[in-house]
């Protein structure tokens, strides 16, 4: 199948829209921290700030003017509707777009600035998907599919030729972000067919890492949930041309946090000026990480900069995150004597670190809880730091990887009531859209109290809410009986150490 895909990307239509090839810039700050050369593939720089518009041209291009007459049709959130979008406008075919209503605003007006006609339906993609399908028969429109289509991934392949021509003669490694595959998929094929002494290396969120997983088992696997953070990559199944490409080429993938994505944006951001949406900085994390673990073979490497689609909204929540992706922030929960002169006797244990945050409200008599944040040189100071603590007697917890602290609790320190009674505590992901908490509350009906509520939005389709409910241990099969009902994703945080110091 490679050395087809290699015919089918030679002979692809990119070129039609492209002014020329995306360039292979060279990234001298993360070269320096890395201590080998690294380039930067600059997909962010086509004409719809994504690499998305290649794999739509050519498979439109690829279909002639007859099949076009009806138009193209297809459902996405994002990078690809709008790559179907300019793809159409440059062909002069009439192009429908299902996207689901969460999808923000600055995505929908690209692709209606394009000339496409928008239909906004449902609350995710998996909806807009399902609309489209009935679309698709009803209207005769020609469906465009992301990612698992031959011309589709041949189109994409093209990436990879570039940086075979651009890159030095010592490349030894590229870094591919994956969602349904395609990219992945065409660069590793291609490459491996030219250059087998070079190793391609796909990128996942680990919140949504369906073609690893799918790789471990060595059958396409379906994830239950998939993480909202990195929506360009947010796929709960890989396609099967993708994923029989990626089995027989790819050299591995690398599954990457939240905070190692939002320092992989400051990264790209420091080397180009450019700022990167999440699922376009996977590459720059997964090297990274690769690096830190030595899996990188000498040589010079490649990250490919997929996009920059971002809403400017989301700038605030990857800015919290970036200290400690980069392991240079660590948070802890440190439990202190209520007594006069207690924050100094800590203080002197933290010493000149910087403290990058100190949140505290008294809640008993006995016991003060603290969340901090103390700038650290990596994790090995952070771990130093934990042992000083309970050598000094406080009962102390590393929050750094708790998801929940850095997104919730945070903000919530002090949110201890001697008047609560029996409460559990879960997070959920409600759709951007308004009517969405009201929604929620009426299917939840008025039988428990809600104790406790916090919203954080992301600038995406989706926020995270942490809830709690005031719950009888008896009626707790119930309580889950009607989340599931309900059907927005949810998470029993009510262990959680961070909750537990905290808020019970």
């Amino acid at each position: 199948m490679a050395t087809d895909l290699l015919k089918r990307a030679l002979n692809a239509r990119v070129a039609d829209v492209l002014a020329g090839v995306t360039p292979l810039d060279p990234a001298p700050n993360l070269s320096r921290r890395l201590s080998f050369p690294v380039h930067l593939k600059r997909e962010d720089l086509t004409p719809v700030f994504s690499f998305k518009l290649r794999g739509a041209y050519n498979k439109m291009a690829g279909l002639g003017a007859e099949n076009l007459q009806g138009g193209v049709i297809t459902a996405s959130a994002g990078n690809h509707a709008q790559g179907v979008a300019f793809g159409a406008k440059k062909l002069g075919v009439r192009c429908r777009i299902v996207m689901p209503r969460t999808t923000p605003s600055i995505k929908v007006d690209a692709v209606r600035r394009f000339g496409a006609k928008v239909d906004l339906h449902g609350d995710s993609y998996s909806d807009a998907a399902e609309h489209c399908k009935a679309l698709v028969e009803s209207s005769g429109m020609v469906y465009i599919p992301p990612y698992d289509d031959l011309d589709v991934i041949a189109g994409q392949a093209t990436v990879g030729l570039e940086i075979l021509q651009q890159a030095p003669r010592d490349l030894r490694s590229i870094f591919v972000p994956i969602g349904g595959g395609g990219l992945a998929a065409g660069v590793a094929a291609v490459v491996k067919e030219l250059r087998s002494d070079v190793k391609v290396f796909g990128v996942e969120p680990d919140d949504s890492d369906a073609m690893r997983r799918s790789l471990d088992a060595g059958e396409r696997v379906v994830l239950d949930h998939v993480g909202i953070f990195a929506d360009g990559v947010a796929v709960k199944q890989v396609g099967e041309h993708t994923f029989s490409l990626c089995r027989e080429h790819l050299d591995g993938v690398v599954a990457v946090s939240i905070d190692e994505i939002c320092a992989a944006i400051q990264d790209g951001f420091e080397d180009t000026r450019s700022v990167l949406e999440p699922s376009g900085a996977l590459g720059i994390a997964g090297l990274k990480r690769a690096s830190r673990a030595g899996q990188v073979p000498p040589g010079s490497a490649v990250a490919i900069a997929s996009g920059a689609n971002l809403n400017f909204t989301r700038l605030r929540y990857i800015t919290e995150r970036v200290d400690a992706g980069e392991y240079r922030e660590a948070l802890f929960c440190v439990t202190i004597p209520e007594r006069q002169g207690a924050f100094l006797e800590f203080c002197n244990i933290i010493g000149d670190r910087g403290v990058t945050e100190f949140n505290y409200r008294l809640s008993a008599r006995d016991d003060a809880y603290i969340f901090v944040g103390v700038h650290v040189a990596d994790r090995a100071e952070a771990r130093s730091i934990l042992a000083d603590l309970e050598k000094a007697g406080y009962r102390s917890v590393d929050l750094s990887d708790n998801d929940l602290a850095k997104t919730h609790i945070r903000h919530t320190v002090g949110g201890r009531t001697p008047l609560v009674e029996n409460e559990v505590l879960y997070t959920f992901e409600f759709p951007e859209r308004p009517g969405a908490l009201m929604q929620f509350l009426t299917d939840l009906g008025g039988r428990w109290n809600i104790s406790l509520f916090h919203y954080r939005s992301h600038g995406a389709a989706f926020g995270q809410v942490l809830c709690g409910l005031e719950v009888p241990q008896s009626e707790r099969g119930d309580l889950v009986k009607i989340l599931n009902a309900i059907g927005f994703p949810y998470v029993d945080q009510t262990d959680n150490p961070a909750a537990r110091f905290f808020l019970a």
